[in-house]
């Protein structure tokens, strides 16, 4: 049975492969965790933060997006 699905899952990543993706592990914070209440926190801060927002709306303003889709 493992067989099957070993195959079903290569075949999937076969055809994404094939339509010029590629497959990447991105790492988040685990909100379980032990002390990510404390980053949360911290993130709220940040967030809270007049110069933290002028510093993000300057950074959105020199990026170039057009290609995004």
């Amino acid at each position: 049975m493992a067989g099957s699905s070993t195959k079903r899952v290569q075949k999937y990543r076969e055809r994404m492969k094939a339509a010029g993706l590629k497959r990447v592990t991105i790492w988040v914070p685990d909100v379980n965790a032990p002390g990510y209440e404390q980053l949360a926190r911290e993130i709220e801060i940040i967030n809270a933060d007049a110069d933290s927002q002028c510093v993000m709306e300057e950074m959105l303003a020199l990026g170039d997006f057009r290609d995004w889709k």
